[in-house]
């Protein structure tokens, strides 16, 4: 062995040989040679041998946290693993096997697990720091391993001065964001109160120097407060007997910082700059009783704030962390923060030892970041064996992976998860183009599942889209989400393009039937359930237009022979009903035209809206296919397409002489803006002419001239002329004429 590499460690040595058996001490001292030996020449920045830090690291895994012998060993010998993998090494397998037969299996695969962790390239960004957590975790399969790993960032910040300036910062963001997270989580308050003061300091010296003084210029000041203030309290706990000792604790720096950032105040403004901390000795069943009648004596000497108080004695943290805080005010006006715990309840809240709780075993798989981290807690209540990771199975974030896009963001993705999975979750419009990925220089395809720390870059094309079979790549819920939500966008587009072909090509085929119909009919031909359907068969040109077109044809001649068969049935059927009208009442008449029934009102026929016939109006019947018969003027502007088109189903028909009833007219009127013309109008209907008067619009054109549209009632064809001459003479109107409707 080598004496020199002993010697420089003596004291890290003596550690080891007061807590550990004479054999672990051998193993420690044969791990020293070991890495002195492979990092010989290899040095830290202040030219410091590199096995200083390892050194360091593991004094605090068996010191301050607590490990024991593989953990201690692996903290030594890490570097000369992570060497040999950064450089890839070609003797990494007669090293690992060297380890494995020197120190064991778990040395090496904790040292391994530290390399993961270390290759890891951490993006400065807030959003995403909580999935490097996670990511941190789901490399620690052991347990110790990221105990072992917040040892050697501890020990780095500890050294941090003889790192260069750019290397400071990045390593007191990431201590800051990540490990002092993780601290917190694990319920080691020391340790992430320290790794949050050493990180302030690189990241804002200038705040952190001036709290540093103001404690240090306030430091006798607080001492002769604090003995004043707990003279009496000692007095009365000594008089009930209570074995005690009390700590005063100043706040942390970082979280004086973060205090009079939130309030905006300065240091004179945060009042609870120190705590006080009585820690009794006691039985673990007296624990409660003893911490509320110590509560009751500081109480009775001091006024406590009820909005202060904390009780974590009757309902624990859910890390674990068991005390009762109050806040009281002395008669001078100054407020002093009162923590009441035990021993026990203060070696949980110091090392995130969860001694009170004993381990019952872990269920397997599906274990989360958060979750994982709170049984390891659980698991630090014996930190003097090495059982944890024989106690601890599952892995943590079982069925996750972490991926990195090639600028070093970090993705979160379900284990099994693609590369068309990969590009969906950085960004929709990344993941429709997506043409498959490149993964350490090789090209891979779109359903290439991805692995842990793979570092991904998504290849794209712009004419690519998504298709249907994308969905048996996808794992995750949010890319299937996505293609769906594609492929249902495209469907209504194809849709709506098909719609629009087989309207135009109807009209253009001039079939006189309406698009709804087509449609309906076509769908049972094809035997397909909704019209969408038919359009997207008909964009993406699975059915063809011609044989549309064939088939319409064919069914509208099928059509227009059930229509003349019927039409004709219906005018078999008005004559039969004619002729026994007509033996009933003798008509003086043609008998083979249709009579407008005497009863006007109650006419069983309907009149066309489109030309608004009257009694002495020129009239024929069209026989509809569901509306029965309608009258319409001869002149009525659909009168020629109907004789042209539905000879068939044009029947002659005129009024009966006798007929009576009010037939609503509208006639249409141009005439000078004259001031009162449009009561002189109405007066000459309603007054002279004695018609009921429906309505009239009048509307002034702007340039001297007016309209004016007048609703009236007649009871024939000829009151209508009376009423057009009538109007025509009233001075101002220029043209009178009768509208259709």
């Amino acid at each position: 062995m080598s004496n020199s590499v002993l010697d420089r460690y003596n004291d890290f040595r003596q550690l080891i040989a007061t807590n550990y058996s004479p054999k672990t001490q051998a193993m420690v001292d044969d791990a020293l040679c070991f890495a002195d030996e492979t990092l010989k020449g290899r040095v830290r920045y202040d030219n410091t041998p590199l096995l200083d830090h390892g050194v360091a690291m593991a004094r605090i895994v068996a010191e301050e946290i607590g490990l024991g012998r593989n953990s201690t060993i692996a903290a030594i010998v890490h570097d000369v693993v992570r060497i040999a993998v950064q450089e890839h090494s070609t003797d990494l397998d007669a090293l690992s096997s060297t380890i494995r037969t020197n120190y064991g299996e778990e040395v090496l695969g904790i040292a391994l697990s530290l390399c993961k962790i270390s290759d890891i390239k951490l993006k400065r960004s807030k959003e995403q720091a909580s999935v490097f957590r996670d990511m941190i975790v789901s490399y620690s399969e052991d347990p110790r391993v990221i105990l072992i790993k917040l040892a050697d960032r501890l020990e780095v910040m500890r050294s941090l001065a003889i790192f260069p300036e750019k290397k400071r910062l990045a390593k007191s963001w990431e201590s800051l964001n990540l490990y002092a997270e993780i601290a917190h989580k694990l319920g080691l308050y020391a340790l992430k109160s320290e790794l949050e003061d050493l990180s302030l300091k690189y990241i804002e010296p200038e705040a952190y120097n001036d709290i540093v003084t103001k404690l240090a210029d306030s430091e006798a000041e607080r001492r002769a407060f604090i003995e004043e203030f707990l003279a009496p309290v000692r007095k009365l706990l000594d008089e009930e007997g209570i074995k005690y000792h009390i700590k005063s604790r100043t706040k942390s720096v970082f979280s004086i910082y973060q205090k009079m950032k939130k309030q905006q105040v300065d240091f004179n403004g945060v009042y609870d700059i120190f705590a006080l901390r009585i820690i009794i000795d006691c039985p673990i069943e007296r624990e409660k009783s003893l911490c509320w009648t110590v509560y009751s004596h500081v109480a009775s000497l001091y006024k406590p704030n009820p909005k202060r108080m904390r009780d974590w004695i009757s309902i624990p943290k859910s890390n674990g962390y068991e005390s009762l805080h109050t806040t009281v005010v002395t008669e001078s006006g100054r407020w002093v923060e009162v923590q009441i715990r035990t021993e026990r309840m203060d070696e949980v809240a110091e090392r995130g030892i969860a001694a009170h709780w004993r381990y019952k075993g872990v269920k397997q798989g599906g274990m989360g970041a958060e979750e994982w981290l709170g049984r390891l807690r659980e698991l630090l209540e014996n930190t003097s064996s090495e059982s944890i990771a024989h106690r601890f199975e599952a892995k943590p974030s079982e069925g996750e992976i972490f991926v990195f896009t090639p600028s070093g963001d970090i993705r979160k993705l379900p284990e099994g998860a693609t590369v068309l999975d990969f590009a969906f979750d950085i960004h929709t419009s990344l993941g429709a183009i997506c043409t498959g990925g490149k993964i350490g220089g090789r090209v891979v395809p779109i359903k290439e599942p991805l692995k842990n720390g793979d570092i991904c870059e998504v290849i794209t094309r712009k004419d690519q889209k998504p298709k249907a079979d994308w969905l048996s790549i996808c794992v995750t819920q949010k890319a299937r989400n996505k293609v769906r939500a594609f492929l249902r966008e495209e469907r209504q587009k194809h849709a709506r393009l098909g719609r629009e072909e087989l309207e135009r090509k109807v009209k253009n085929w001039k079939m006189d039937i309406a698009i709804d119909e087509v449609v309906a009919y076509l769908c049972k031909h094809f035997k397909i359930r909704r019209g969408n359907e038919l359009y997207v068969a008909i964009s993406d040109q699975k059915i063809d237009i011609t044989q549309i077109k064939e088939i319409l044809h064919h069914w509208l001649s099928g059509k227009a022979e059930e229509e003349r068969r019927q039409a004709a049935a219906e005018v078999e059927e008005r004559k039969m009903r004619l002729r026994e009208e007509r033996e009933a009442t003798p008509a003086p008449q043609r008998s083979d035209a249709l009579v407008i029934d005497d009863s006007i009102n109650n006419i069983e026929y309907k009149l066309g809206r489109c030309c608004n016939p009257i009694k002495g109006d020129d009239i024929f019947g069209f026989i509809t296919i569901n509306a029965g018969i309608t009258i319409h003027r001869t002149d009525c502007p659909n009168a020629r397409r109907m004789r042209e088109r539905y000879p068939y189903r044009v029947i002659d028909a005129r009024w009966r002489e006798g007929a009576s009833g009010a037939f609503r007219i509208t006639v249409a009127i141009t005439a000078a803006d004259i001031p009162g013309l449009a009561t002189i109008i109405m007066d000459t209907a309603s007054k002279d002419l004695k018609l009921s008067v429906r309505g009239i619009n009048f509307t002034p054109k702007g340039d001297g001239s007016a309209t004016a549209q007048l609703t009236v009632e007649v009871p024939s064809v000829s009151v209508v002329d009376m009423l057009l001459h009538s109007l025509r003479r009233i001075k101002g109107v220029k043209n009178v004429y009768r509208i259709n409707s």
